[in-house]
């Protein structure tokens, strides 16, 4: 017979995954995807020990699955779109003219802001990542600064533009899950968002000061440029197409259709600018594009992208996806966060345990999308219990599950940056500075009180009315 899970049967499979992934990562230094299926096991076992027959069970993972193709797709695309940028020479002329253009003491603060005036056009951090942070590590590396500290920069600027950007799936989720306006919710978030923001950039800046032109040896520079001159056709004409991706997402362009249009002038770039062969243009969507240039750094940076480079993530987000389904699905997470509401006797308390338990469904659950989907619907009734208004929810889980889930390898955002950026999640953690300031600065408002919105009692009857008429619909 079915029954409820309680919290101390339902933290077992939570329990044994991150023992198993703490032992496999940091003594075995394997990968997260054997931990997980434990972790996928155990909570099966758990469900069939508790009343659930293998068909629910099965169909848990099943639903866990079904909420992540869009990311799968997107995952897809960006490999493609990452080998045919490079094959078609965009990203070396972006590097090229970026070597030229950008001082190494103001580097970190310019590819903070670029990518984040990219992410605000286009909604998304991880085609910012995988198209020009691709180009910014490249830029990057060749001033030499070090690899951890240019994709922290990258990454704080493709999650601002990403937080605030209409266009954004997870900006877009984490407002209709709370039936809050979009762009009310924008608001309310520039007050955690826009600060955290600066204070990178002065973090930023304060690191540049140390890679001025005295301390970068040029002559890397200078032969890098060669190197790429001598490789790819650099042509100011080849920009036009990462700025046609931007201006139709810009345009409300879905971003599907839109990166589709820049793998297919990326294609064209190589075959008809760069006089690459279809087979060549075609391995290069499949494969990843291949050079040998002698130059380790160029060849490092642009021996990569295509189908199969994105397999270790598409799959990442598979096994991470039915763990999760069968936590969300069988109501062992809902046990979990009905244990942490009782700890959250306050208002303020409430907040803060929205953002902290946000990051732990991250950390436990391997998928941003699960640590808004879970929040959402689980502390959805809390704060109107206490009168709290919808934004500060939506805020909330935006400020603890958005920008946390970069600092969890095994999540299925750690793993996307690993693969296009090139850096482990504990190795850039420290540089990805908006991303650690903002979660702070939410849960510093939520203890003083600071932007923290109650509903008004017109607001009030007006939720008891709609509540009313659901129940009778």
């Amino acid at each position: 017979m079915k029954k409820e899970i309680s919290f101390k049967v339902a933290i077992i499979p939570l329990i044994v995954m991150i023992a198993v992934m703490a032992f496999t990562i940091v003594k075995l230094e394997q990968g997260p995807h054997i931990p997980l299926i434990v972790g996928t096991c155990t909570a099966a076992l758990v469900a069939w020990r508790c009343g659930f027959n293998w068909k629910e069970i099965e169909e848990s993972m099943y639903k866990g699955i079904r909420l992540a193709l869009p990311a799968v797709i997107i995952i897809i695309l960006v490999g493609l779109i990452i080998g045919s940028w490079i094959g078609g020479g965009i990203v070396a002329t972006m590097i090229y003219y970026g070597l030229n253009m950008i001082t190494p003491s103001f580097f970190l603060v310019s590819i903070t802001l670029i990518c984040a005036v990219v992410s605000l056009a286009i909604g998304s951090s991880w085609s910012t990542m995988g198209t020009i942070g691709v180009a910014g590590m490249g830029i990057g590396l060749s001033m030499g600064i070090p690899a951890p500290m240019v994709a922290g920069a990258i990454i704080s600027g493709a999650y601002f533009g990403d937080k605030l950007s209409p266009l954004s799936d997870t900006t877009n989720l984490a407002s209709g899950l709370t039936n809050t306006n979009l762009f009310v919710h924008i608001r309310h978030m520039l007050y955690t968002t826009v600060p955290g923001l600066v204070i990178a950039l002065i973090v930023y800046g304060f690191l540049g000061r140390r890679f001025g032109q005295s301390g970068v040896d040029t002559a890397d520079i200078a032969q890098t440029v060669r190197v790429l001159g001598e490789s790819f056709v650099i042509s100011p004409l080849l920009l036009l197409i990462p700025l046609t991706v931007i201006v139709l997402v810009a345009k409300k362009v879905p971003a599907i259709p839109a990166l589709i249009v820049g793998i297919l002038l990326g294609f064209m770039a190589q075959v008809f600018i760069q006089g690459g062969s279809v087979t060549d243009a075609v391995g290069a969507l499949q494969s990843g594009f291949v050079i040998n240039t002698g130059n380790d750094m160029v060849d490092n940076l642009f021996n990569r992208g295509g189908l199969d480079s994105m397999m270790y993530t598409v799959s990442m987000t598979i096994v991470a996806m039915t763990f999760g389904g069968i936590l969300e699905n069988t109501g062992m997470l809902k046990s979990i966060v009905d244990q942490i509401l009782k700890l959250a006797r306050s208002a303020r308390g409430l907040v803060a345990s929205t953002v902290v338990s946000c990051f732990a469904t991250n950390a436990t659950c391997s998928e941003q999308y699960i640590s808004i989907v879970i929040p959402a619907r689980m502390y959805a009734q809390a704060y109107r219990d206490h009168k709290l208004h919808s934004k500060n929810l939506s805020r909330a889980i935006e400020d603890g599950g958005t920008l946390t889930s970069v600092f969890i390898p095994w999540n299925t955002c750690g793993v996307f940056i690993l693969s296009t950026l090139g850096i482990h999640a504990f190795a850039y953690a420290p540089y990805a500075i908006l991303n650690l300031v903002v979660p702070i600065l939410s849960i510093i408002y939520a203890m003083t009180g600071f932007t923290i919105t109650k509903l008004t009692e017109a607001e009030l009857v007006q939720l008891r009315q709609e509540e009313e008429d659901t129940k009778t619909a």
